[in-house]
């Protein structure tokens, strides 16, 4: 049986709602000034490592530069769908991360966005509705959106694979390793261009 390659993708997560830390306590990781773990998930027959950078709720990290976004596979804004000002900040969150990260086509970039928070006082404290999420996502051409409650663990499994879709969606394909040859002489050989399979 072959083993297949674990993909790491880079995940951002921006947004004035946490996300990422069940615990919701107050401490970060000073030395990157952000959140940061990994996610294992498993699509079909294939593992990916999500490397998972959250500054979401945090809003010292606002401005972290442009290292912070670099590399990014996957941007996920998040919301807190019982705080007005925080969904009206998704579109503020995104222009930043598409100014510091600079994608090669910024129009295609895959986001995925999340209500979170949906378990707040049974529902009652609600004020973003999903149709002017949804509607918003929609603007933004189509943007995958989903409610959640990292509390409960609700809908968070299935958010995360959709991140990790469209993270690999944005993967750039991948050519095969072929090592440069070494004649007997010592003179190098140009290397193959094609595959003879």
């Amino acid at each position: 049986m072959s083993s297949r390659r674990r993909v790491l993708l880079k995940v951002i997560i921006l947004g004035d709602s946490g996300f990422v830390n069940r615990k919701f306590s107050n401490q970060y990781k000073a030395t990157i000034g952000a959140d940061f773990l990994t996610k294992e998930v498993q699509i079909d027959d294939r593992m990916f490592t999500l490397q998972i950078w959250d500054t979401a709720g945090q809003e010292r990290f606002q401005s972290l530069g442009v290292a912070f976004y670099r590399g990014a596979d996957c941007c996920v804004l998040v919301y807190d769908v019982n705080v007005m000002k925080s969904f009206e900040n998704l579109n503020n969150w995104r222009e930043e991360f598409l100014i510091q990260a600079s994608p090669s086509d910024p129009e295609n970039f895959p986001f995925v966005v999340l209500g979170n928070k949906t378990d707040v006082d049974g529902g009652k404290s609600r004020v973003v509705s999903e149709k002017k999420a949804k509607a918003w996502c929609a603007s933004k051409g189509n943007i995958p959106y989903f409610e959640t409650s990292a509390k409960e663990g609700f809908n968070v499994d299935a958010a995360f694979e959709c991140i990790t879709k469209n993270a690999f969606k944005n993967e750039p394909e991948e050519e095969p390793y072929m090592p440069d040859t070494i004649d007997v002489a010592g003179g190098q050989q140009q290397r193959s261009t094609g595959c003879e399979c």
